[in-house]
């Protein structure tokens, strides 16, 4: 079973390989063209409160939505994966099911 765990940690790629480590190529991992544009404008406001030091709480939420919502979208395209969400602004793994 893949797994995958969705984050906005800076230099990545938004996708990482939860078994192996590392990131994965967003054109390798079978998602669609629109997803994989979502999880790269995702990454470039993640980046952007990164470099603020996460102090906008407000922001900070919105992107860990976003990339819950992400999360979600990758879990539906790749039905036998397991998929889990890491929220950097908090350092921890945010909890979200499908329904």
């Amino acid at each position: 079973m893949q797994y995958l765990i969705i984050d906005g940690m800076l230099s990545g790629t938004g996708v990482r390989d939860g078994t192996a480590g590392g990131y994965l190529d967003l054109e390798n991992v079978g998602l669609s063209a629109d997803l994989t544009k979502r999880i790269e404008s995702w990454l470039v406001a993640y980046e952007s409160a990164h470099y603020s030091q996460f102090g906008d709480k407000a922001e900070n939420d919105r992107l860990d939505q976003e990339g819950i919502a992400i999360a979600m979208l990758v879990r539906k395209e790749q039905p036998g994966a397991r998929v889990e969400y890491f929220s950097n602004a908090q350092m921890r793994k945010l909890p979200f099911d499908l329904s």
